[in-house]
């Protein structure tokens, strides 16, 4: 049984999220991460280390049942840093966890492992296919999770697709100041697509599942997502209903768009990189029927539920995230729009 756990990346957001969670059910909880906490939990060892210091991450996970790996870079970072955390740091992580003998390491990759599919619904069994230094991070992560479970180590890999909640900014803060300053929002084409997203708040549920779950079914590959999701129009449109200004999603011509959005992406003159720009030009979801079959584990809430909470909690948190914007070296931060800041003015 699980009693000790370790979250690396416990001052990120789903790592905040996490260790508050698991401290709130009893369990002893020791976070790990470069960053303090914004908000440290009573009774949680938050350890201040970086996860490819090897000597540290053992240090940390000496004692432990499991540990949960969050700890990742996020796609606005360099090349070479983005692989040096996101694979190098997880073959610390395990190495430590087989050398301190723990139970299980639950590894959180990502649905970009998939790159662009071009089948929805997207089941575990659709091949790694990258197409940027995020997602190849991410699927030589899995890589080497799957090395060490060949290995002997429990190490259930869980694919969540993009998670918001309470904390989250990143890009998202754009959608909710523009809907609060009373402007339309732009969508590419006629913004029909359907993208599946995922409430941290599952993803938290999903997580303590898997820790529960018996190791001979946990150590294998998940996908997480909202069961209930629309389409991009109609998740924008709510948050700017909840506004109540009156506004409306507007489209705009895709092609010129995309090449647009490419160049200030190239010039990082705009933070909306460019796997993100091709992935809201087509319908983008997955299977979860495999969670639901093998762990007994199903979604509480949908898109919509997800996009309007972390909405009402931005809005009683922006003067501060206000005071602090920054490049998006966190998912916790708003980052600079950068030209598209200039655009406000035309919607």
């Amino acid at each position: 049984m699980v009693k000790t756990v370790v979250v690396t990346g416990g001052s990120g957001m789903l790592g905040g999220n996490l260790v508050q969670s698991l401290a709130a059910a009893g369990l002893e909880v020791r976070s790990l991460d470069v960053r303090p906490p914004t908000e440290p939990v009573p009774g949680v060892d938050h350890v201040i280390a970086d996860i490819r210091d090897a000597g540290r991450v053992r240090a940390a996970l000496a004692g432990a049942d499991a540990v949960v790996h969050t700890a990742a870079a996020l796609p606005s970072y360099p090349e070479n840093e983005i692989r040096s955390i996101i694979v190098d740091g997880t073959r610390t992580v395990l190495q430590a966890a087989r050398d301190t003998g723990l139970e299980r390491a639950v590894h959180i990759s990502s649905t970009a492992v998939y790159g662009l599919p071009d089948t929805v619904p997207t089941t575990e069994d659709y091949p790694r296919r990258p197409v940027d230094a995020y997602s190849r991070a991410k699927a030589g992560a899995e890589v080497v999770a799957e090395e060490f479970r060949a290995r002997g180590l429990c190490v259930p890999v869980l694919r969540p697709k993009t998670f918001v909640g309470p904390g989250r900014m990143g890009l998202f803060a754009m959608l909710f100041e523009w809907a609060e300053e009373g402007r339309n929002f732009p969508v590419l084409g006629r913004g029909d697509v359907r993208i599946q997203m995922f409430a941290v708040d599952d993803l938290v549920d999903a997580v303590a599942t898997t820790l529960d779950a018996p190791a001979e079914i946990a150590d294998d590959t998940f996908n997480l997502a909202a069961a209930e999701f629309g389409t991009l129009r109609e998740d924008f449109q709510a948050v700017l209903d909840a506004a109540g200004h009156g506004k409306r999603v507007v489209s705009i011509p895709a092609a010129p768009a995309v090449v647009a959005l490419d160049v200030l992406s190239r010039l990082r003159l705009s933070p909306v990189y460019g796997r993100l720009i091709h992935k809201l030009r087509a319908d983008s979801y997955v299977s979860i029927d495999k969670v639901g079959e093998v762990l007994g584990w199903t979604p509480r809430y949908s898109n919509s539920d997800a996009i309007l909470a972390t909405y009402q909690w931005w809005r009683t948190s922006r003067t501060t995230a206000e005071a602090t914007p920054s490049a998006g070296r966190t998912s916790r931060e708003p980052w600079k729009q950068g030209a598209l800041g200039l655009a406000k003015a035309l919607f």
